[in-house]
């Protein structure tokens, strides 16, 4: 069923939010990346692997872990937090829409400074390819509120998911449970939130 009419039946959407825990500022360094399943705000499980800092498997690793748990035939979208984890390990979200044939959203908490950017990325490696890889994202939406990029599925269908999937603020339960955690495990206890 279309994301569009269970919003509109009121019923239960299963969401994965992505985010990284704080890391070692060493080029190539492990970064551990927690996922939290909720059911709409309701936290129900979760999901934990590394991608490396400033490197190019971030894609690779958000798919390998959702698609090999058992959360891959309940979650219905994929919520990332910002389009990059480790510093510029930049995610390909046309590609991780196609490896999990789900909407895939990358939420920012304010409209990014591209200029600035830009800069950072020119002081890594490759950094053309990164910025090939940053461009596929598309179009940066303001909607509800809410910033974000997203592959598969219709901006004012996902800026109402964003909506339904936030208790208070601007930031969905599944990210800002994902970012408590991964503080928690990397640093003891958990931050301010998101």
């Amino acid at each position: 069923m279309k994301l569009a009419r269970l919003l509109e039946l009121g019923r239960t959407v299963r969401v994965i939010g992505f985010d990284d825990a704080p890391f070692r500022k060493v080029r190539g360094a492990s970064v551990d990346l927690v996922g939290a399943v909720c059911a709409d705000t309701r936290f129900e499980g979760m999901l934990c692997g590394r991608a490396r800092r400033d490197g190019w498997n971030a894609t690779d690793a958000i798919a390998s872990l959702l698609c090999g748990s058992k959360y891959r035939d309940q979650v219905r979208v994929v919520l990332l937090d910002g389009i990059a984890v480790g510093g510029f390990n930049v995610i390909d979200l046309p590609a991780l829409h196609e490896r999990t044939g789900l909407p895939c959203v990358a939420v920012m908490r304010r409209v990014p400074d591209l200029d600035a950017v830009h800069r950072a990325i020119g002081l890594l490696p490759d950094p053309a390819r990164r910025l090939r890889v940053l461009a596929r994202a598309g179009e940066i939406y303001q909607r509800e509120g809410f910033v974000f990029q997203v592959q598969g599925e219709a901006p004012d269908v996902t800026a109402r998911l964003l909506a339904r999937f936030t208790r208070e603020g601007r930031v969905p339960e599944a990210l800002r449970i994902a970012h408590l955690v991964g503080s928690a495990v990397k640093l003891g206890e958990s931050g301010r939130g998101v």
